[in-house]
């Protein structure tokens, strides 16, 4: 199930946000946990089973890594079975036949791939749950001794199957005693709408242009440029949008999510871009990998060594494919001369440094995009006239004409513009109240041009999913 279905809409978010507020507030936890098993066995079944093993294995690991706290050694035999049975899961589950394929293309074998069904969200809920067990290690946090409360927040359906990926300390209180307003839930439904107007209205539309693309036998260089443009904007409104959902679900039942967009496309450098993209993803990796492994307190040629694996690992996170540990080891290299060589001279200019940010995105979404490494190169020589059926011709012409609007009105969102204006509206004195009842007249016109839209349409996928 996705939050942008109807079944979702009007069905099983109306039951459990009924039940949960008339229940008594000792009991929601419990009927978080219950609503939230129901919402992953609902498109999942038999693989729920996975995620509560996760989940129990994690708990057990740090209470007994709390009850031995001044026993180093016994500590570390919890944590690392933690890491190996966490691990293993996303190994066996993601990276199976991926290891299969590498072995028989290297020796020639020919094993049989295991086509094992990826379970939706093991990337972000193994992270959340390695989380929870390091830092009780570490000493940051102490052990939830409530299965129920543990439970609760590894299935915690907002954030269940595409994040944010939320740490335990970030709503361990809330946990226990969250309070629920009007306010809040009120700023919860705008920001679910507007998270729906950005995923239906807008990614699922560019979706269709995308679609063109790979449906078509031959490309020309106007149509590999258009959709060169359109697929980071479709992936940007798609996930960011299901964040905003996410944040806005969190807010109705009392928890505080943490933002994960701000704005990338505003950014001048590669390095710019990922403090504003997937932005609990990049802290995660920073915190558990990056500087456990020395960060940049080390030698020049060690700091080079860690940045590049952790970037391996981000863009093998994304993806059981070349093309995704290619993208992550692109923007690895590229972080790595930004910093080392030539990020001070972006910064003296405004116009150069928009310039090469646009370039690096279009050629990092087009690796990340690829359905193979061969798909790389043709995309790649498509957008220079290599192999394209001329500049462009009668339908590739349509298609952009066709795109135009949706594609302007995706580079005017994806840009602090309107927010800067809507604050500006907001503070003003004399504009406060309209403010306020339009921005509420706007998430009902949201919901409504988007439920008709899911109606009428068939295209709703989530891109994340298969992370």
């Amino acid at each position: 199930m996705v939050f942008s279905s109807i079944g979702f809409l009007y069905v099983f978010l109306p039951a459990v946000l009924f039940v949960y507020y008339i229940a008594p507030r000792r009991c929601r936890n419990s009927i978080l946990l219950v609503f939230s098993l129901a919402f992953y066995y609902i498109g999942e079944q038999k693989l729920v089973i996975i995620m509560l093993f996760s989940a129990l294995t994690d708990y057990c690991c740090s209470i007994f890594i709390e009850r031995f706290r001044n026993r180093k050694a016994i500590t570390r035999i919890f944590l690392c079975l933690s890491l190996i049975v966490n691990l293993s899961l996303l190994g066996y589950f993601k990276y199976a036949d991926l290891f299969i394929s590498s072995f028989n293309g290297v020796f020639g074998t020919a094993l049989p791939l295991l086509k094992i069904a990826l379970p939706i969200g093991i990337s972000f809920y193994t992270f959340q749950t390695m989380s929870y067990t390091i830092d009780v290690y570490r000493g940051d946090i102490k052990a939830e001794k409530n299965f129920i409360s543990f439970t609760t927040y590894v299935t915690l359906f907002p954030q269940l199957i595409a994040g944010p990926i939320v740490r335990y300390e970030t709503i361990a209180c809330e946990l226990h005693d969250r309070k629920t307003t009007l306010d809040g839930f009120a700023s919860g439904i705008r920001r679910f709408c507007v998270g729906l107007g950005k995923k239906v209205l807008i990614a699922n539309t560019l979706a269709g242009l995308s679609q063109m693309y790979d449906k078509a036998n031959t490309h020309t260089v106007l149509f590999a440029w258009v959709c060169a443009i359109a697929v980071p904007l479709q992936i940007y409104f798609d996930f960011s949008g299901y964040s905003d959902m996410a944040i806005g679900l969190g807010r109705m039942f009392g928890f505080n999510f943490p933002e994960n967009f701000n704005y990338p496309f505003v950014s001048r450098s590669a390095t710019e871009f990922w403090r504003r993209w997937h932005i609990t993803l990049g802290t995660w990796f920073k915190d558990y990998v990056y500087i456990p492994m020395g960060g940049n307190r080390v030698n020049p040629t060690r700091h080079i060594f860690n940045l590049l694996v952790v970037w391996f690992a981000t863009g093998l996170w994304h993806g059981a494919a070349y093309n995704f540990i290619l993208w992550g080891l692109y923007y690895g290299v590229l972080l790595t001369a930004e910093k080392f060589l030539y990020i001070k001279h972006l910064e003296k200019s405004e116009l150069f440094s928009h310039i090469y940010f646009i370039l690096i995105t279009v050629t990092g979404f087009e690796i990340f995009s690829a359905n193979s490494l061969a798909d790389i190169a043709k995309r790649f020589g498509e957008l220079v006239g290599i192999g394209a059926a001329g500049f462009t011709n009668t339908e590739s012409s349509y298609y952009s004409l066709s795109y135009l609007t949706v594609l302007i009105i995706a580079v005017v969102l994806s840009v602090p513009l309107l927010k800067n204006l809507m604050n500006k509206f907001e503070k003003h004195r004399y504009f406060n109240a309209t403010y306020k009842y339009s921005a509420y007249a706007a998430c009902i016109g949201l919901l409504i041009i988007s439920t008709a839209y899911l109606i009428d349409g068939s295209y709703n996928p989530f891109l994340y999913f298969r992370f």
